[in-house]
């Protein structure tokens, strides 16, 4: 039986309205921005291995992002203190949700199956391998086991012009479903020329 659709969740042709939104860093950051593409991401908490196996490959191609207009916005579920240890090397905006507003905004969810996909699994496995030199240093915490939020959380990606127009959207079906770096400069570079569609609602 398929899943119902959460009557949340954006689709290409909606608009959101402007907002700034406060960063880690304590500065706020403007989604959308005039004259830009923003990639926003919803991503799960602090210290999240899925989480940080994939940042890392947006962090290796973050010029080529850049160069195709592409700003990036990352939430996460974790509250600011918790998630600078975690997250101050990263080269673009990361906003702390701990109420889950905005996940409830976008129509984000948290389900069971985040965690039970092998690929899922298999992200899990190279995600905490990865991070076990840090942890083990003290370079980085570890995660917590019951991160507040929980961990059953899914991934979604929207790709947003600078008049507030949702391009692209992806709702994860497990924790490591997100758009890769090659679909995210695949789709600014066919929306490059694409002229603006109606509005069909606001957020």
């Amino acid at each position: 039986m398929s899943r119902p659709a959460n009557p949340r969740r954006v689709t290409p042709g909606m608009s959101i309205t402007g907002r700034r939104l406060a960063t880690v860093t304590g500065g706020p950051v403007a989604v959308p921005e005039a004259g830009r593409l923003t990639h926003l991401q919803f991503r799960r908490f602090a210290g999240c291995p899925v989480c940080n196996l994939h940042l890392r490959s947006v962090v290796a191609r973050h010029d080529e992002i850049l160069a195709a207009g592409i700003r990036e916005v990352v939430v996460f579920h974790s509250s600011a203190e918790d998630l600078r240890p975690h997250v101050a090397d990263l080269p673009f905006a990361v906003v702390p949700d701990p109420g889950k507003r905005l996940y409830a905004e976008f129509g984000v969810e948290a389900a069971p199956r985040s965690l039970l996909h092998p690929r899922a699994l298999w992200a899990i496995i190279q995600g905490v391998l990865r991070d076990l030199g840090p942890v083990l240093l003290r370079r980085r915490p570890a995660p917590s086991l019951v991160p507040p939020g929980g961990n059953l959380g899914l991934p979604a990606d929207l790709l947003i012009d600078g008049e507030g127009r949702v391009l692209a959207v992806k709702y994860g079906d497990h924790a490591y479903d997100q758009w890769p770096v090659d679909t995210l400069l695949a789709l600014a570079r066919a929306h490059s020329t694409t002229p603006p569609s109606s509005t069909r609602q606001n957020r």
